[in-house]
């Protein structure tokens, strides 16, 4: 079988540190693990990934880096390597999202001891998402969030069990080695405990009330503050109150999602807010004091004589409160309305106001 060069394929140079061999398979890793391949590649990726989880595995231990050095790849062909190792455990890792925890990864690769904790697993994120009125976002509220998911159990503190033993088939570590016989040697390759689940004791009891399982489904309710001036389809954390964590892993985060209705008056734009507003021919004509309603009450807005239909006014500090500082505007949009029916006197009254017809000499000059 042709020698393969594991300096090469992790790009390293021959004396490079276990750090610098660290930091280049995790880049390849990331790079050619199978989950992220293309479909027509897979087998592709498959291999490679397998090549340098093998290099990394030699040059990342004194021992075998030495043995590979004097003797070369076929040295460890049917040991340990790309025919006897475990792949699934690392692929696993890059699965669930965990890879940040590089060391953990990277010593079982190598075989060395790992912490006891390694296998710890951050609860998932929950999302739940409320309605709130305009009124609301103006205002700030709060909201009562009904949750029921898994927490730990708090008469066995989320194991399961009251009485542990250390376990005896790894002798308390959550670790077993195992040995290989090769002609250049004894190698040994560690791996988690699989009768305690790398926890190093076994129960002795089962807790009854969650029934050994460490968890039980609780409902409770959190009271969640909304900031006023919150936007449509924000989402706000609450930390811890997702899904509990296995193997003493951090419970996940709470996300909820603010919608707010749409108003049957107010339309929203950012922080400013905009309404149309009736107004009667008299009104525009002569000029008027009006009430406006706003979001947070009425208040007066001043139309001059002459204004005419759609009309903007801007009334400033009367729109929404911004969730850094200020307020926004209201913008008033005034519609004349036309009467559809007067009486005999107010249609007299509007033929006193009529204008007289435009003079010949205006249409003249405007079209020639």
């Amino acid at each position: 079988m042709a020698d393969k060069d594991y300096y090469e394929l992790l790009g390293v140079q021959k004396g490079a540190t276990k750090e610098e061999i660290k930091k280049a398979y995790k880049k390849l890793a990331m790079k050619y693990h199978p989950d992220k391949a293309p479909e027509e590649k897979k087998k592709e990726y498959e291999e490679k990934f397998k090549e340098i989880s093998e290099a990394a595995s030699v040059l990342g231990d004194e021992k075998k880096r030495q043995q590979y050095d004097q003797f070369g790849s076929n040295a460890f062909q049917g040991g340990q390597t790309s025919q006897g190792f475990d792949y699934s455990d690392i692929m696993s890792h890059f699965r669930s999202g965990s890879f940040g925890d590089f060391d953990d990864v990277f010593d079982s690769l190598f075989g060395g001891g790992r912490r006891q904790h390694s296998h710890a697993r951050r609860g998932s994120d929950l999302l739940y998402e409320t309605e709130i009125t305009l009124e609301n976002v103006a205002e700030g509220t709060t909201k009562t969030i009904p949750l029921n998911k898994l927490e730990h159990c708090k008469d066995c503190s989320g194991k399961g069990a009251h009485k542990f033993d250390s376990c005896h088939h790894c002798n308390g570590s959550g670790y077993m080695k195992r040995t290989q016989r090769t002609p250049f040697g004894l190698f040994q390759q560690t791996s988690p405990c699989p009768y305690c689940h790398s926890k190093g004791e076994l129960p002795q009891d089962s807790c009854k009330t969650c029934g050994g399982e460490g968890l039980v489904r609780k409902q409770k309710k959190i009271d969640v503050t909304i900031p006023a001036g919150i936007d449509d389809g924000m989402r706000l954390r609450v930390r811890g109150e997702g899904e509990v964590g296995t193997n003493d892993g951090p419970s996940g985060d709470l996300y909820v999602e603010v919608n707010v209705t749409p108003h049957k008056y107010f339309v929203r734009n950012g922080d400013d807010i905009k309404i149309t507003v009736p107004i009667s021919f008299t009104q525009a004509t002569i000029g008027d004091d009006i009430d406006v309603p706003t979001i947070n009450g009425n208040a007066s807005l001043k139309i001059p004589a002459g204004t005419e239909s759609e009309t903007i006014f801007r009334m400033k500090n009367k729109g929404l409160p911004s969730l850094h500082h200020g307020h926004g505007d209201q913008m008033v949009k005034v519609k004349v309305t036309v009467p559809k029916k007067v009486s005999k006197k107010q249609k007299d009254l509007i033929k006193q106001l009529k204008e007289e017809k435009p003079s010949k000499s205006f249409f003249k000059k405007i079209f020639g």
